[in-house]
């Protein structure tokens, strides 16, 4: 599979969850997103270099971010045909 098509698979199922949540509209799924869309670091060395798994956290949260954005973006609008 090329980079380019694991892009598009990932952006199709992004959209796809986002239209879920949207439709959803589920105050427990809106909460999940809501506290997972981010990075609660705490009292840590400011000193400290980021390591993997700080890096896969944040990636994480940020598709979370993204998910919730569209599906805000979405309600509103009428289902797709």
């Amino acid at each position: 599979m090329t980079p380019e098509t694991q892009e598009a698979r990932l952006i199709a199922q992004r959209k796809l969850l986002a239209r879920i949540v949207a439709v959803l509209q589920d105050p427990t799924v809106d909460n999940f997103l809501a506290d997972r869309n981010h990075l609660e670091l705490g009292a840590e060395d400011p000193g400290a270099v980021p390591d993997e798994s700080l890096a896969f956290a944040g990636a994480i949260a940020d598709e979370l971010r993204e998910i919730e954005k569209l599906a805000d973006a979405l309600r509103g609008q009428p289902p797709a045909p």
